[in-house]
């Protein structure tokens, strides 16, 4: 438990984030524009009926739902503009947000198209403080060759401002060595490399991760806890673990990674991750889908009995292991 009141004033330092989904983004006013654009009338009531559910696959269903709306370039600007507007209202002034481009490609879309909309939306928001960066995102389940199509469409793109390649999705249904050679061709686009592991699988498919495909950074990793070796192989080679603890409680998979019916905010590992070592940033994952922001996770960990100073180092990782904050 914490013994000292929340240090408000860290919520109006500057702020950046690192593993934030786009399209878990929208929210419900926005959800009934795109609807209306599409020939249907949704209220944002309704919008948030859909958006009220207990565990992951309802999460999944509804992410489903909401980017089925997702049809056109224009679409992808209007969100790509409020998020901006909602991470400027976090005094958030650097992020790295994920992209569904595997579900595009699914979608017979063309991703060039959607990302250079995304790029023309984001752009007058660098002149008020914010600079946005792109992770081309492929599903685990479809597979490496629809992986490596997610690739070829950042190398088609040809934009520094995509700065890595990723891999969420099931990270039970596909051996992760299936996925070696599109890693390669990703890094060597020069591209980053990220995978979502430890969230619902073991610490063995964040080794794997780690040992097979080169990832530098791992999408939460909460499974480390399992393995104490494998906190010292995180902790040594400086590999940063991008942890959203809202999202691991609603989707349940903090309570599956302690074997409990369901899971506290007071129980998550992130202490004990980050005393051990390991590189720890915070982060809200698909934040209006998962009812949350950037203040509420800083409160979330305090709430998890960190002090002062170890809220300010988890601000400050944010930045340390952006892959372009020092570049610019």
């Amino acid at each position: 438990m914490p013994d000292s009141p929340f240090p408000e004033h860290l919520l109006s330092l500057p702020k950046a984030e690192l593993h934030l989904h786009l399209e878990g983004s929208i929210r419900p006013p926005i959800v009934s524009e795109l609807t209306a654009r599409h020939g249907l009338r949704i209220t944002e009531g309704e919008v948030r009926r859909r958006y009220s559910y207990t565990d992951f696959l309802g999460f999944l269903d509804t992410f489903k739902w909401v980017t089925s709306f997702l049809r056109n370039p224009e679409d992808y600007a209007l969100i790509v503009q409020d998020l901006a507007e909602q991470l400027l209202l976090q005094n958030v002034v650097y992020a790295e947000v994920t992209l569904s481009v595997g579900v595009m490609l699914l979608r017979n879309q063309r991703p060039e198209r959607n990302f250079e909309a995304i790029l023309r939306a984001a752009e007058p928001f660098e002149a008020r403080g914010l600079k946005l960066f792109w992770i081309f995102d492929a599903i685990r389940q479809f597979g490496p060759d629809a992986a490596q199509r997610v690739v070829n469409a950042a190398r088609s793109a040809a934009s520094k401002k995509i700065v890595a390649f990723g891999i969420g999705g099931d990270e039970l249904s596909i051996p992760t060595v299936a996925f070696r050679s599109v890693y390669d061709s990703a890094a060597a686009l020069g591209l980053h490399r990220l995978m979502h592991a430890g969230e619902i699988g073991g610490p063995e498919k964040i080794r794997e991760a780690v040992e097979l495909l080169g990832v530098e950074r791992i999408g939460h990793g909460i499974a480390a806890i399992h393995d104490p070796s494998l906190m010292d192989l995180l902790a040594d080679r400086r590999i940063p673990l991008e942890i959203c603890p809202g999202s691991n409680i609603l989707t349940g998979a903090l309570a599956r990674q302690l074997s409990r019916p369901a899971a506290s905010i007071k129980s998550h590992p992130l202490p004990q991750l980050l005393r051990h070592g390991i590189p720890v940033t915070l982060s809200t994952d698909d934040p209006t889908m998962f009812h949350t922001d950037l203040a509420t996770e800083y409160r979330n960990a305090h709430r998890m009995g960190l002090s002062e100073s170890e809220l300010t180092s988890l601000l400050q990782a944010s930045f340390t292991h952006a892959f372009a904050w020092r570049v610019l």
